[in-house]
């Protein structure tokens, strides 16, 4: 009696191949995700830099930084940063994933701008009284400028 030799994939070998793309598609989703987030934070840092330097001119021309609106200070995303007479930023944005706002506030002398950013897990000590929230007051901001630079 004469056999055949089939051609084919045993049931092992397709298990092997299986868990091998399981494994390389796990570590390229694992790798994404922490890019978008890394990637994110860097868009946050940016912004929050760009609303600093247009408190600084604001504070340049007009001898104050402008008094926070309410609780959680400017009107961030909704219009422009303005005395008046001068625009400093034409619109304020917003956090890249949840359209939140930025925190802002300020005494005219001094001013805290603060973000949530999603890579980082500790809190600062400048930024534990910073909520970035208003719909969530346990919620505190983990990375703060003033007008030096980071607080």
């Amino acid at each position: 009696m004469l056999y055949k030799k089939k051609s084919g994939f045993t049931l092992l070998e397709m298990l092997v191949v299986i868990t091998i793309i399981s494994l390389l598609a796990s570590i390229g989703i694992t790798s994404y995700t922490s890019f978008n987030k890394n990637s994110r934070d860097g868009r946050r840092k940016a912004d929050i830099e760009q609303i600093r330097a247009a408190l600084e001119l604001y504070r340049s021309n007009n001898g104050s930084y402008p008094l926070p609106i309410g609780t959680f200070g400017l009107s961030f995303g909704s219009g422009a940063l303005t005395d008046g007479s001068n625009t400093y930023l034409s619109k304020i944005p917003n956090d890249p994933k949840n359209s939140k706002s930025y925190f802002y506030t300020s005494d005219g002398n001094d001013y805290t701008l603060g973000g949530l950013l999603e890579g980082v897990t500790t809190i600062p000590p400048s930024c534990s009284t910073t909520k970035c929230d208003p719909s969530d007051l346990d919620v505190t901001c983990n990375y703060c400028l003033g007008p030096y630079g980071e607080k």
